[in-house]
């Protein structure tokens, strides 16, 4: 008899996926996931090259940031229309070839403007690249190795921390600014080619009974109260790292003199600090309950934040790479049981749906706070970022809010709320 613990049952295939394959198909959606993270988080420490270049203000560089963030919120809210109607794997062949394009034509960008419209498509063909990879899984692997499986995927996240922003800043100080983009661009060929091989067609969804549109959906989604608090506390979520986030290489190098090999130090540092801590605070999370951990990491996030936002001038490396490493890490930790929190704060029968509306959410919050971020700070005659602080108040602000906002959450299945009546 078959096991089915071993094997996935496809009913678009009519048989089993072989062990070899999902591992292959597994390696091929991570690398996605790496490259559409990379190619995001790539833009934040190139800021001091590009400010400088193009001749913008660090409000200008604030929407490079945000443009692909608030187009990606867009795309992604937009796809709940179709995603469920077109195979999976014709729909990521086509959205990962068109996000390669885009992020060549970063690459290829000469002007501060010709960059700005090469985000936006960049953001409006990725931004629906990690659903799709999450949406794939949950199609392809069963149950009992699914969060074997997710843990792959989300892999990617500190990987693209630890080798590849390490690695595109190299190339840019070896090179030029260009470089990562281009680099981003023929990696993803590379992963295209394998996505192609390892994906089978994945149709059986289109088998399915519809229940109204989409939107129909998003309007069922929206009538519980508890989804639009869930939503509230992913909007404070996100300011509360993203109006700091952006700015820190611009920081750094303007006010403590860090250099641009140093930044790849801090980058490498802080990567490894999160591909250690991340397990920990997962079974801690699962452990002590997700709202308290929530807690706990939001307020100690804030003291990293606030020791470099309000951190002056002239502090040498080995204090920099202390306090960013921390921040890293705690900003990095306190997304798991926020997100967790998320994700449970969903009825079930509607979190497919949900959770496409809280990633549109999620894009555009981190748009509009990297926006309202490069709008505080500002420049001294010396050069320096002043006001930096504002951001990190703003930050801490965000963060004492979400804290209030997830003792207002309904939670499904958490077995230590962080007061009573809080357990579904």
């Amino acid at each position: 008899m078959r096991d089915d613990a071993q094997m996935t049952t496809l009913s678009a295939l009519g048989a089993p996926l072989s062990a070899a394959r999902e591992r292959t198909l597994l390696l091929a959606l991570a690398g996605v996931q790496f490259t559409h993270i990379l190619d995001f988080m790539i833009m934040m420490p190139l800021g001091p090259q590009l400010t400088r270049l193009f001749a913008i203000s660090d409000a200008q560089f604030g929407a490079l940031v945000s443009a692909y963030t608030l187009a990606a919120g867009v795309s992604g809210l937009a796809a709940m229309a179709f995603i469920d109607r077109v195979g999976r794997k014709r729909l990521l062949l086509v959205l990962y070839a068109l996000f390669a394009l885009a992020t060549l034509a970063c690459g290829l960008a000469q002007t501060h403007e010709q960059l700005l419209a090469a985000r936006v498509a960049a953001g409006i063909f990725g931004g629906v690249l990690s659903a799709l990879a999450q949406t794939i899984v949950a199609d392809v692997v069963p149950f009992e190795r699914r969060g074997r499986a997710t843990a792959t995927l989300m892999s990617a996240f500190s990987l693209s921390t630890v080798a590849g922003v390490p690695l595109g800043l190299w190339l840019a100080a070896t090179w030029d600014w260009h470089m990562p983009f281009f680099f981003i661009a023929a990696v993803s060929a590379l992963v295209w080619g394998l996505a192609l091989f390892s994906l089978p067609p994945l149709r059986g969804h289109l088998q399915a009974p519809r229940q109204g549109s989409a939107w129909a959906n998003v309007a069922e989604v929206l009538a519980d109260r508890n989804h639009l608090k869930a939503l509230g506390f992913t909007v404070l979520l996100m300011f509360a790292g993203f109006v700091v986030i952006p700015y820190i290489t611009i920081a750094i190098q303007a006010n403590h003199g860090v250099t641009v090999a140093q930044v790849l130090l801090v980058y490498l540092v802080g990567g490894l600090a999160t591909l250690i801590s991340a397990p920990i605070i997962g079974r801690l999370t699962d452990r002590v309950g997700k709202q308290r951990m929530f807690v706990a990491l939001a307020l100690l996030t804030c003291l990293p934040t606030l020791g470099l936002t309000f951190s002056g001038t002239g502090w040498p490396l080995w204090a920099v790479l202390v306090v960013t490493t921390l921040l890293f890490v705690f900003l990095s930790g306190r997304m798991i049981p926020g997100m967790a929190i998320v994700g449970a704060a969903a009825q079930p029968a509607m979190r497919g749906s949900f959770m496409s509306l809280n990633g549109a959410v999620q894009s555009a919050s981190m748009a509009a706070a990297a926006f309202v971020g490069g709008h505080l700070i500002a420049r001294d005659a010396a050069g320096h970022v002043t006001h930096y602080g504002m951001s990190g108040l703003l930050a801490c602000a965000a963060a004492v809010l979400a804290i209030v906002a997830v003792r207002h959450l309904r939670l499904h299945g958490d077995a230590t709320p962080i007061k009573p009546g809080a357990q579904a």
